[in-house]
């Protein structure tokens, strides 16, 4: 059992587990210190100084942050020393920043100027040092923009981008009034390592960081009368959305999500969650492929284990850091350039549409997918397969402009063709739930039973756990997958780039044998993604994590080979799982990229 430490804040006795901050302890006090460097999800750094206290006997102030508790503290969060020295830094941090409060996109979501408005900060005590400053802002990423003019140098994306995601796009460069937030020597975005994932958009405090904004050009679309619109949802949207109008973390907003969308004047409102559906027929079966080359064929051609391919954060990331891996990515497009290829040519043809003529717009919970939507080898329908992506924040923005009150909204259904989906389509935004989803299916069609699992839930992998292992032991099966009767199907999970890097580096060295790896960018899987409503934390993404295998759970149809408009898409148009059709549109490749 952990030593407790006693001591007092503001003069009111608490006890905390040894190795607490004074922050912690405050917390649990529900004394709020204001911080600006810190967060939930990043180690402890002290850079900003605004959650400064008085400690009783000790003459400088002490970043609550960064210092443990010690026994018999007596510590002052609100003396007059404290108050005047946080209004100081402040103000110091404002003399450097551009305050173009009411035309900044994060506007209303900052915490410096929530700091500012809390504590008064108006009469301009310091000189006004930004026009000395020449500031550069680097708008050469499709995914995010870099604005040093409104960068206070807390770290934390620093910190979100080496610990967190492991990749070190961004570094702390020069030093003293000099010192600034770098991408690898002042290159632009676009030409570094940086996997667009968007996480540190979403731990930046104030508007130095955001996502590249689409908003106009889908308006325009919008209200161009030649031009049909077509909008795809992906399944993590619909458990975040909430969160920007007006509900708690996890609530479920799918059908409202489905009327504002109607409303904003979208053609046909449709769902990613079927062409995850698609990626789970055509994934499933390349990697049944691979094993039988690898087991009856002894093709060592056939690399494994599999990764998956839906995440391109993740995608771009090994394009960089473990090129020599390339070959274990399945084949398969992530949902949403799936979908983008088929609006353009099987929903075009069902409609009669000339495919120049469509829009192709997704919604999505990740800044990577607007990299995604840009890259050369998504243009297999002829056209460039989604056109523009906007992220959940952005929609909420557009639904904000419309005067639309989300929370009376009634509940409306997608619309039929290409919007009907499966709850394993559902849980793609879940880490784990392409795996699950994966299994739920390939189990079903090797032994014609379903995964020896309660109610389908495949509990091994769900959960945070930055990397997770399950077994699957294959028996009784089919006559023509007999090749595989007594396997133990090992597959590994992992969210977070960091855990992604530790667990390819297990594989690349051989520590560790899998037939099947999921990787997700981002903490969480897609539900924590860089584009979802700010703040996040741990306990939000669980809220989300549990509305989506509610969602799944709720609905008729949850397995991916079960849902109708996937048999009928085969049927009338691809022909079967891997087939010419399908490797033409839903297929593609990736390339090594050099690390700079």
């Amino acid at each position: 059992m952990a030593n407790m430490i006693n001591l007092t804040i503001n003069n009111i006795p608490v006890s905390v587990e040894e190795g607490s901050t004074i922050l912690e302890a405050a917390r649990k006090l529900s004394i709020r210190i204001p911080t600006l460097c810190n967060h939930d999800d990043l180690c402890v750094a002290g850079n900003c100084r605004v959650c400064v206290v008085e400690q009783i006997g000790n003459r400088t102030l002490q970043a609550a942050c960064a210092t443990p508790v010690r026994e018999n503290m007596q510590i002052l969060t609100n003396s007059m020393m404290v108050m005047q020295a946080r209004k100081t830094i402040i103000e110091l941090l404002l003399s450097e920043h551009n305050a173009d409060c009411t035309k900044c996109y994060k506007n209303g979501n900052c915490e410096l100027q929530d700091l500012s408005n809390e504590y008064r900060t108006g009469n301009q005590i310091y000189i006004d040092l930004v026009p000395s400053k020449h500031y550069t802002i680097d708008q050469s990423s499709p995914s995010l923009i870099k604005d040093d003019s409104k960068c206070i140098r807390c770290q934390r994306c620093v910190r979100t981008c080496s610990e967190l995601q492991a990749v070190s796009a961004l570094s702390a460069a020069y030093k003293g009034a000099e010192m600034k937030i770098s991408s690898f020597y002042d290159r632009p975005m676009h030409e570094v390592v940086c996997t667009n994932c968007g996480q540190c958009i979403n731990r930046c405090p104030t508007g130095a960081l955001t996502e590249r904004n689409y908003i106009d050009e889908v308006w325009n679309a919008i209200y161009d009368p030649t031009k049909h619109v077509v909008v795809q949802t992906a399944p993590a949207v619909r458990v975040a959305l909430g969160e920007e109008l007006g509900y708690d973390p996890g609530a479920r907003v799918t059908g409202k999500l489905v009327t504002a969308l109607r409303r904003l004047g979208f053609d046909s409102v449709l769902d990613t969650d079927f062409t995850a559906d698609l990626t789970i027929m055509e994934e499933g079966t390349e990697l049944l492929t691979r094993l039988k080359k690898v087991l009856v064929d002894k093709d060592t051609s056939a690399a494994l284990p599999m990764f998956t391919s839906c995440s391109p954060g993740w995608i771009k990331f090994i394009e960089h850091t473990f090129p020599e891996l390339l070959p274990h990515l399945s084949t398969c497009k992530s949902p949403q350039q799936m979908f983008g290829a088929l609006a353009k040519t099987y929903y075009a043809q069902k409609k009669g549409i000339n495919p120049k003529d469509i829009v192709s717009v997704s919604i999505m919970p990740c800044t990577a997918k607007k990299f995604e939507a840009t890259r050369p080898e998504m243009r297999d329908s002829g056209f460039q397969d989604v056109d523009y992506v906007l992220t959940t924040r952005e929609l909420a923005i557009m639904i904000k402009q419309a005067g639309i009150e989300f929370m009376k909204l009634d509940d409306e259904d997608y619309d039929r063709f290409m919007g009907e989906s499966s709850g394993a389509g559902v849980i793609f935004g879940a880490t784990g739930g392409v795996m699950e989803a994966a299994l739920r299916t390939a189990y079903e069609i090797v032994t014609g039973r379903e995964v020896p699992f309660g109610n389908l839930n495949i509990t091994p992998v769900r959960g945070m756990e930055g990397i997770k292992e399950a077994e699957v032991k294959i028996e009784n099966v089919k006559p023509e997958w007999s090749f595989l009767e007594g396997i133990t199907l090992k597959v590994a999970i992992a969210h977070g780039l960091a855990n992604a890097k530790r667990l390819m580096t297990a594989i690349r060295d051989g520590k560790v044998q899998y037939h099947f790896v999921e990787i997700m960018a981002c903490p969480g899987g897609c539900l924590g993604g860089g584009g979802q409503p700010i703040p996040t934390n741990l306990e939000i993404r669980k809220k989300r994590a549990e509305a989506i295998y509610a969602e799944d759970e709720n609905l008729p149809i949850r397995k991916s080979h079960e849902n109708p408009e996937i048999l009928q898409i085969y049927q009338e148009f691809l022909g079967e799982p891997l087939s010419h059709t399908s490797h033409e549109l839903l297929h593609t490749h990736y390339v090594p990229r050099k690390r700079h």
